[in-house]
């Protein structure tokens, strides 16, 4: 695990990327940050997480990092023993944790629960959609207080670390470690209202099957009654209203993504 600080002082701010070792946007936006070497007016830390994970190019080394959260020191699995190391390292910060998906191409933040982080930050962030998790946070790194989680885009794509920059530096304005960007008006800034609020509701199963194809586009309401997906050719239909969320033929091995409802736009 690399660790990096920008500043002096205790860092109350964090920075997590490269949770997943093949998702290097995260990684390419804090180097590009580290680079710059801003100015800051809070102290930063940034971490980047799995390093092995990130040299191999595979997601993880023996299990999946956010799935192992909050870890154990004395676990036979090295992903377990970082897992307990990184929320050590994270303890009192408020966090940003920068990932790609193969479901989306533009950012879109998410949080355990809307609460006062999530409610004061996301409107610096260039998102218009957050999604609760809710129940889905079981091992993940966002059930760690004060975190937020970023999807930047698709996964590999240089557009993914365009965004996931863009994010870090939203991130770092909206907790006061660096000034609005230029030309930006501070009575204005921070009062983005058109997030939208979608909570996670059921995972939707691809029950079997080899080849898949997603017909719908992920934020987008499916009615009762229309096809979704195909599963070997044959479709599959909504059997009541959904948002899908974090929905791809292959994102996932077990299931296509979830289904989602809104609950209203951020700030309302």
């Amino acid at each position: 695990m690399r660790i990096e600080q920008l500043g002096e002082g205790t860092p109350e701010v964090a920075i997590v990327a490269g949770i997943h070792g093949d998702e290097p946007c995260g990684p390419r936006a804090v180097e590009r940050l580290l680079t710059e070497n801003p100015d800051v007016e809070r102290a930063v830390k940034v971490v980047v997480a799995n390093e092995r994970a990130l040299e191999r190019g595979v997601r993880y080394v023996n299990e999946d990092l956010n799935r192992v959260f909050p870890g154990d020191p004395e676990a036979e699995t090295y992903e377990q023993r970082l897992a307990h190391e990184l929320v050590t390292e994270l303890r009192d910060c408020t966090v940003l944790s920068l990932h790609s998906t193969q479901s989306y191409a533009q950012p879109f933040a998410l949080v355990d629960r809307v609460n006062a982080v999530a409610r004061s930050i996301c409107p610096y962030l260039p998102v218009s959609e957050l999604v609760e998790t809710d129940v889905f946070t079981k091992g993940k790194l966002i059930s760690h207080p004060h975190t937020l989680e970023v999807e930047c885009g698709l996964q590999g794509s240089d557009e993914a670390a365009r965004h996931a920059y863009d994010l870090v530096r939203g991130f770092l304005a909206g907790t006061g470690a660096l000034p609005l960007p230029e030309g930006e008006n501070p009575v204005n800034a921070g009062t983005r209202d058109e997030v939208e609020v979608f909570r996670m509701d059921q995972p939707v199963l691809k029950n079997g099957g080899s080849e898949f194809e997603v017909l719908v586009d992920n934020f987008q309401r499916v009615g009762e009654g229309e096809a979704f997906a195909t599963s070997d050719g044959a479709e599959l239909v909504a059997d009541e209203p959904f948002v899908p969320v974090l929905m791809s033929a292959y994102g996932y091995e077990d299931i296509f993504g979830y289904t989602a409802e809104y609950v209203g736009a951020l700030g309302n």
